[in-house]
């Protein structure tokens, strides 16, 4: 049966802006890296200590400096020119990854302060994160907004699925160090991908300093419903059923503990995500990219409380397939929504507040999830996070019209003969 072209993900972007697509490259490659030190820090970090406490530290140690700093970085890529102050940041992050390979080739440091390397490298990551979502809109006409963030995801997804085994191979035959080393040197090719963009001015009104940049940020958010849903609803989804915590209790109550099972739980998710992905054609070009990303974060929740009623590996394996790409579905359209609404002088801060959205609500998502399992069992956590899942996006849906209504940009019109 053949495809329709259509349906396939639109490379739009990668042709028709080489700047964007030498920023593409770069950032996929820098994200690979970055997915074989996490893989790094853990290895490291439990050879250290042998204790679960500490490896679950290690991803404190990368949220919480993205949480408390995000906000005041976005605002202060609103005052500068995005582009310098992207390739400081992605310098800085580079510059960690240097330490972290040093310590692991000449002197391990103990576990406190690989994390305390870590956390720096996040604080850099804090600032560089809000000024690179601020790059696709100003790169890509709008009407190809959607498309680009199909592919920047594409690319987060593919290193979420090989990186981790990369890091893996790598740190059995380099050492932690060589692991390092490497992320390091992909912290290059972000660097020369950001070196050929033009200057990247936040806009006539830069943000004002401080605390009062930072409150007109979410002075933006609070009156400007169709962002605020689209948040809200990325926070229904990942706050109320947020599944990855409950792993190792599902697989032990309903898969007989098998830990091959428990290993393909997280790559189903990634499996389905980059099938979405691939076919991204199907609904970025859709008209009401509000419409889909609601349907998308209901179809999550419906898939997870799904998998919580799974009668076997199989049948639980192909539900968190298909809730990974109704995540998928859903970032992109929120990414769409969120970029298409907001000011070119307000996308460093919004960016921002997306990210920690993006950060916070799975680390709270994890813990809900905890708590009620411990409570009950992990089978009744995930069928009752999945239905309020379910509930909340339908609340958003109905009390924010403008985000049912929200249009996707127009093509443009072919140029004149």
């Amino acid at each position: 049966m053949r495809i329709p072209r259509g349906a396939l993900i639109d490379l739009a972007p990668l042709r028709s802006s080489p700047l964007f697509r030498r920023l593409w490259r770069g950032q996929s490659l820098s994200a690979l890296g970055g997915q074989m030190t996490v893989v790094a820090v853990m290895f490291q970090v439990w050879q250290q200590t042998r204790s679960t406490t500490w490896t679950g530290a290690a991803g404190l140690a990368q949220a919480v400096p993205l949480v408390a700093l995000g906000l005041f970085a976005g605002a202060l890529a609103d005052r500068v020119d995005r582009r310098k102050f992207y390739l400081l940041t992605t310098a800085g992050q580079a510059a960690c990854s240097l330490l972290l390979a040093l310590q692991g080739f000449l002197a391990p440091l103990p576990a406190g302060g690989v994390l305390g390397i870590v956390a720096a490298q996040s604080c850099f990551a804090a600032g560089g994160g809000p000024a690179s979502r601020a790059f696709v809109p100003q790169l890509l006409p709008r009407h190809q907004l959607a498309a680009g963030l199909a592919l920047r995801r594409i690319s987060f997804q593919g290193a979420m699925l090989a990186g981790p085994a990369l890091g893996g191979l790598i740190v059995g035959r380099l050492g932690v160090g060589g692991c390092y080393l490497i992320d390091a040197v992909t912290f290059g090719a972000a660097l020369h991908g950001a070196f050929g963009l033009p200057r990247m001015a936040p806009g006539d009104a830069a943000a004002r300093p401080g605390v009062r940049g930072v409150l007109d940020g979410l002075a933006f958010l609070t009156r400007t419903p169709v962002v605020r849903g689209a948040l809200l609803t990325d926070l229904a989804a990942t706050v109320l059923a947020m599944p990855v915590s409950l792993f190792p209790l599902v697989n032990a109550e309903r898969f007989g503990d098998d830990p091959a099972t428990l290993g393909l739980f997280l790559t189903a998710i990634a499996v389905g995500g980059v099938a979405a992905s691939l076919f991204s054609g199907t609904f970025t070009r859709l008209s009401r990219p509000g419409l889909v990303m609601l349907g998308a974060s209901a179809g999550w929740g419906a898939a997870l409380a799904l998998f919580g009623l799974a009668p076997g590996p199989w049948a639980g394996l192909a539900c968190l397939a298909l809730a990974g790409a109704a995540d998928t579905v859903s970032v992109v359209s929120r990414g769409t929504i969120v970029q298409t609404h907001t000011p070119n002088e307000l996308l460093g801060r919004v960016g921002a507040a997306e990210g920690i959205v993006g950060q916070a609500g799975p680390d709270i998502g994890n813990l809900r999830a905890g708590l009620v399992a411990g409570a009950t069992s992990g089978a009744a956590a995930l069928v009752s996070g999945g239905l309020l899942c379910l509930g909340a996006v339908a609340a958003v849906a109905l009390t924010t019209a403008d985000l049912r209504r929200t249009a996707a940009p127009p093509a443009a019109a072919p140029a004149a003969a």
